[in-house]
């Protein structure tokens, strides 16, 4: 019997929230036909036709709300969640619809908050809305600097392209490990990312929120290999490094030595996973010093030693 998906949209979604997933759920259904049975829902006014404006201004063809029980439920993000009059009509709907597993895309999680579908759980959603989340939400264990979180039956993911990741990792769940990986290739997906890796590559190549670190981060993935104490990551920026510490992290969500750090594990990763070159090496040139100190990072962000990294890439 198909899993029915209810993938809920709204005035202002953000398209690839909603075509993301959709996209993944379609390819799953041609490999193992009859799984799925998805439907794209939103709150609909009869003036509406049942046309649902992106915040592209592409507009999705959706259905009412509908009565579950559902398999899965899948909430789009967009700029909209924080203040459209609809978003009171779904987090009433998700109150009291009946589903195995209830997911959001991007900022989305903010509609299964204020749910209160979040409280007490871990979550993560967009880098940019995780100080505001955060104030609005206090009861929800926030994570942001993950691809997707899995509490329970309650899934959550980062922003926009990570909805990808959770449909992927959705069908894994539902279908197995194989179905997943074509899914992936059919959408020429580089690799399925696993939750626990880090959104920050995002901020490292805006250089922090304003972009003020920018020349800063070139500089320092030139010099990996090297010692980066804060003391000359500050001289480097030109401040004190009391001052630059307390700016960088207000800036990138994080501290100096965890953005080095993060840093040597996207080099080190690349290297592994598209590279020849030894673990020793690649570890002393992506500045951890030993191999040991490298395979015990790659577990804390990536779940996997390097050695299985490259296997899996290789593979």
């Amino acid at each position: 019997m198909p899993r029915r998906l209810a993938l809920v949209i709204f005035p202002g979604f953000q398209l690839l929230d909603a075509a993301g997933p959709i996209a993944a759920f379609e390819i799953a259904e041609r490999y193992r036909p009859g799984s799925y049975d998805l439907a794209v829902m939103a709150p609909l006014a009869a003036k509406d036709g049942g046309q649902v404006p992106s915040s592209s201004g592409v507009k999705f063809a959706a259905e009412p709300l509908g009565a579950g029980p559902f398999d899965t439920v899948v909430i789009s993000g967009g700029d909209g969640t924080r203040s459209l009059k609809e978003l009171a009509q779904i987090v009433a709907w998700l109150k009291g619809v009946t589903a195995r597993r209830r997911t959001s895309v991007c900022s989305g999680a903010y509609i299964l908050a204020e749910a209160g579908l979040l409280d007490g759980r871990r979550c993560t959603t967009h880098w940019s809305r995780t100080d505001d989340f955060a104030r609005r939400y206090p009861r929800v264990k926030l994570d942001a600097d993950r691809i997707f979180i899995r509490d329970g039956e309650v899934w959550t993911s980062a922003g926009i392209t990570a909805g990808i990741d959770l449909a992927l990792a959705l069908v894994e769940d539902d279908l197995g490990a194989d179905v997943a990986r074509r899914v992936a290739q059919q959408l020429v997906v580089h690799q399925r990312r696993p939750g626990g890796q880090s959104q920050f590559s995002a901020l490292v190549e805006l250089g922090g929120r304003s972009g003020r670190f920018a020349e800063l981060m070139d500089w320092m993935r030139g010099h990996l290999s090297e010692p980066l104490p804060v003391e000359r990551l500050a001289a480097e920026a030109a401040m004190s490094p009391r001052n630059f510490a307390r700016a960088f992290t207000a800036e990138t969500g994080t501290t100096p030595a965890k953005a080095v750090e993060r840093l040597r594990l996207e080099a080190a990763r690349t290297a592994v996973e598209t590279g020849h070159s030894p673990i020793d090496r690649v570890a002393e040139a992506a500045g951890f010093g030993d191999p040991e100190r490298m395979r015990r990072a790659f577990l804390r962000a990536f779940g996997q030693p390097p050695q299985a990294l490259r296997r899996a890439a290789r593979a």
